[in-house]
Order: C-alpha cells, then structure tokens, then sequence
C-alpha cells in the first residue's frame, strides 16, 4: 500500500486552494466554458507552482513525482474543471514518449525546455481515418540524405494552437501497418507546419482541438525520437502509460458532481423535507460515493502498476474505461437530482455532464479499451 508523504501532502493542498480559489470561487470555469478561450493565465499558474509537467525526471528540471503521486494531482485540478485539466495535462502527455524512448539528447532538450521556460507541447498521433486505430496512420515520411521531409494531416491534436512543439507519429513510405512508424519532435514554426480547423466540442471547451497540416515539412534526422519499426510500440506503451491520468480526470469530475449534488440535496425541499431524506436521492447519492471510491481505487492500482514496471494494458484501459462510464453516469445523475435546474447552466452540473463524455472518447474509447482487456485477457489466460 502507497503511503502519502508530507511532500505529496503539500501539493495536493496546494493543488486544491488554487481550484478552489482561482477556478471555482471566482467562475473561471464556467467563463472559460461559455467563451471557450484558452485559458493561458491558469495553466502558467500552474507551471509556477509545479501542478504541471509533474512527473518529468529531476535530471531536466522535473519534480520526477511517481505517476501515483501525480495522479492525485490531476483528480484535483480535474475537481476543478476538465477542460483546463486536459489543456494542462497535455504537455505531459506529448512529453511521455520522450520519457519513454532511448533518446537522451531529445529527452534533455525539449523536457528541460518545458521546465526551464512556460511553454506548450501536444501529442500528434490521430487522424481523420485513424483514431483508436494507429497502425492505420497514413502520414508519412521520406528521408533525404539527412533531411525528413513528412507529409499528411493529424487530427483531434490539443493543444494544436498553442504548442511550441510537437511529437507527431509518421510512417515511412512505402510501408504498411504497424512496420514503418516513427516518432518525431518538430518545432512550431517549421516551414510547411501549420494548424486549421479547431473544432468546436459539446464540452472542455476552453480546451483547444484541432488539425495539424504537414505539407513537405523537412527537419533534421536527429529529430526522430523512434525509428521505423519502433514508433508503434511507443505509441502503444504512452497511452498504457497515460491512461490513469484520464482515471484520474474521472475521478475528479465525479467528486465534484458528488458535492455539488449533496449539497443540492441538503438545502431543496419538497413534500415538507430535504430532498436527501427522500430514498430514490439518497440512493442516488450513494451511488455516486460508490462510483468515485471505485475509480480512484482502480486509478491507484493502474498508477502503482506502471511505478513497478508491472503495467499491462489491462490495468490503465480497466481505471479509464470504468472511471469514464461512471463519470458519464454520475453526472447525469447530479442533472437529475437537481431537476430542471440541473438542465440550466444557472447550475455547473450541466457543464460537469457535457465536458465528462469526452472521458469515454479521447485516447481509446470506452470500446476500444475493452477490446484491450479482452485480448490481454486472452495472452494470459489462452
């Protein structure tokens, strides 16, 4: 069992004034919902006070904290809102391939890069007929001397807008399926390197989607993090790897419903009582604590799996598919306890309903994860 350290102790606190203080009390997250502007001044908060790029290696300038540690963090700025969570988590998953690849000068520069100077990085893996589907991915490359030059369109890329690099998945030309692809860092600003279509979503809206448009962009070779053959695998290995934080994410909405909820609960009356003495609501209620005391357990279990080295793609898919659902369920109850209030955006819980169905789509969907859980189910046991 994982203890809590004074350290750990300190942050999540930390982590839980400034939501509570620069998100909640003053309704930035619903500001940042109805305008759907980015929100750039939080998120450099944030970096100041060390809530973000928090698992980067203390060699370039990182707190190096476990992902069980960082996982706490993440469920409180998600408590807060998701879709300045999934901006600001961003940079750490863009940054996990350079983690996990056997590339040290790429590591060095562009992870001390992030911790040395604000700035943005985004994760360029989807595109428009490949999604869940990676070894389907039809951008590519071609070598030229010591020159890659890369054609093609990425899709669903957050952070697209603002990032400052990207780490883009391309397969070599030429190949098919899993063979051919490759890993890449390219700045922001390349020539033939741009952004389009940012896309306007049901919820996280202030969290920036969109495209990314290679058109003969040439870079150095040095700047491929993984080779030809290895590109897929740590594709693969990120998102096994960064799939507690949307667990995480997960648990963290589904709090935030469960307290709104209660809240409610405790001060509506009708038929002469609070609401929370009627059995239905209170039965609803309880499910909610059900629900959140569930995915966190599984978020932990899948966080701790991956600081042993132990982790199967069972354990991340299991804590994002399951805390996904809930989240989709809880908030949906948190509208119904409240009625036509909860229909409102004069309460949040309609914001909170909109933004968790994301959980269930982005980096696998709730399908895909079980299709994960079905086949490592048949390597062990078959």
């Amino acid at each position: 069992m994982t203890t809590t350290t004074d350290q750990q102790t300190m942050m999540i606190e930390a982590a839980r004034r400034f939501v509570r203080e620069r998100i909640i009390e003053p309704g930035r997250d619903r500001a940042y919902d109805e305008s759907g502007d980015f929100p750039h001044d939080l998120i450099r908060e944030m970096w100041e006070l060390g809530l973000i790029n928090a698992e980067f290696p203390e060699a370039v300038g990182g707190l190096g904290l476990s992902c069980r540690e960082h996982v706490d963090l993440v469920e409180e700025i998600n408590y807060g809102c998701l879709g300045i969570g999934t901006s600001a988590v961003a940079n750490s998953l863009a940054a996990l391939p350079l983690m996990l690849a056997d590339n040290e000068a790429l590591r060095r520069e562009y992870l001390g890069r992030l911790t040395r100077d604000f700035g943005y990085a985004a994760f360029a893996c989807s595109e428009p007929d490949a999604g869940s589907d990676v070894a389907n991915l039809s951008t590519r490359f071609e070598r030229r001397g010591d020159t890659i030059v890369l054609n093609g369109r990425k899709r669903w890329i957050t952070n697209c807008d603002v990032a400052d690099f990207y780490v883009l998945f391309a397969r070599e030309q030429g190949t098919r399926g899993h063979a051919g692809i490759a890993t890449f860092v390219i700045e922001a600003g390349t020539p033939g390197l741009s952004w389009a279509s940012l896309v306007h979503k049901m919820g996280q809206r202030c969290s920036h989607t969109g495209d990314v448009v290679l058109e003969d962009v040439a870079i150095p070779a040095s700047q491929m993090v993984a080779g030809p053959g290895h590109g897929f695998r740590l594709a693969m290995a990120t998102f096994d790897r960064s799939r507690p934080w949307i667990a995480a994410s997960a648990a963290g909405v589904i709090r935030r419903a469960r307290d709104e909820s209660v809240r409610y609960a405790l001060e509506r009356k009708t038929f002469g009582e609070a609401i929370i003495n009627h059995q239905m609501v209170a039965s609803m209620l309880a499910d909610m604590e059900i629900a959140w005391q569930a995915t966190r357990a599984l978020t932990h279990a899948a966080a701790d799996a991956v600081d042993a080295g132990n982790l199967r793609g069972t354990h991340s898919a299991a804590a994002k598919a399951f805390g996904g659902d809930a989240a989709v369920r809880v908030t949906a109850d948190a509208v119904q306890v409240m009625g036509g209030y909860g229909y409102t955006r004069e309460f949040i819980v309609e914001k909170l309903m909109r933004d968790a169905k994301l959980l269930q789509i982005y980096e696998g969907t709730s399908q895909v994860q079980r299709l994960v859980i079905a086949r490592d189910l048949a390597r062990q046991l078959g």
